[in-house]
């Protein structure tokens, strides 16, 4: 059995948090998919796995809530299940960032289609900037993209307000994996005066599913949140395993080595 990943986030007003959480898990329980679903009063963010015709179902029984009535999902498939288990928590963000002033919905980087990514980050005038955390950019990034080297998202605005203060006025690059960090990140931005701020649309997991591998300028593979560890161009599953003792990845060796 191939099993489809859905990877899929919103931005908007949730004031019954609980109650949500409730039907989403019923919901996904009933039709036996695994994953994570967060859920806080600014939206939802979530990673869910099962049978593809239980996927689709569960994306049309979302988006009848008119909330999430044009909610994007990047899917991808697995041979083997990539969660264990279903979770639906409510926290205090979607994505863990702490600065209330990087809210998306008060604005947010322009979006750049991931076919126009390639001449964009080629200008050598654009800062492009991984905002991704440092074990996730060791094992693929983009051609000359920044690192940086972060190892929490919260740590991000540090960065900004320290190596990217003095280039307000250029164009800043930013991209993530399915573009929810990117979200906040350039928030952030635009709050603290940058004034050209763009960011991939659907983040690399977009990019790597409709960039042809011969035209790419990504390198290595996108680390993702799940038993796959990391996927590659057209969303093929990766050669990195998980380190038993840090946690890291790293790339799979072949057991005669």
């Amino acid at each position: 059995m191939s099993f489809a990943v859905s990877a899929f986030y919103k931005f908007v007003t949730v004031t019954d948090c609980e109650a949500l959480r409730d039907a989403v898990f019923n919901r996904a329980t009933d039709s036996g998919l695994k994953g994570t679903v967060l859920i806080a009063r600014e939206g939802i963010n979530a990673t869910i796995s099962g049978a593809p015709h239980e996927i689709d179902e569960f994306l049309a029984w979302l988006r009848r809530d008119p909330r999430f009535a044009d909610l994007e999902s990047k899917q991808s498939s697995a041979e083997a299940a990539p969660f264990r288990r279903l979770k639906v928590k409510i926290k205090p963000e979607i994505v863990t960032f702490g600065f209330p002033e990087a809210d998306p919905s008060a604005g947010v980087g322009t979006y750049i289609a991931p076919e126009d990514w390639n001449a964009v980050i080629s200008d050598p005038d654009v800062i492009v900037v991984d905002t991704r955390n440092d074990y996730e950019i060791a094992i693929g990034t983009f051609e000359n993209a920044r690192d940086p080297q972060t190892r929490v998202f919260s740590d991000f605005p540090a960065y900004a307000d320290g190596d990217l203060a003095a280039n307000k006025s250029r164009r800043i690059a930013m991209f993530c994996t399915g573009g929810i960090r990117c979200e906040k990140a350039t928030a952030y931005l635009i709050q603290k005066g940058f004034t050209d701020v763009v960011h991939l649309k659907g983040g690399i997991l977009k990019y790597l599913e409709v960039v042809p591998e011969e035209s790419s300028l990504w390198r290595g593979g996108c680390f993702v949140f799940d038993e796959r560890v990391a996927l590659e161009h057209g969303l093929s599953e990766g050669r990195h395993t998980l380190c038993r003792v840090c946690g890291f990845p790293i790339p799979e060796t072949n057991s005669d080595e």
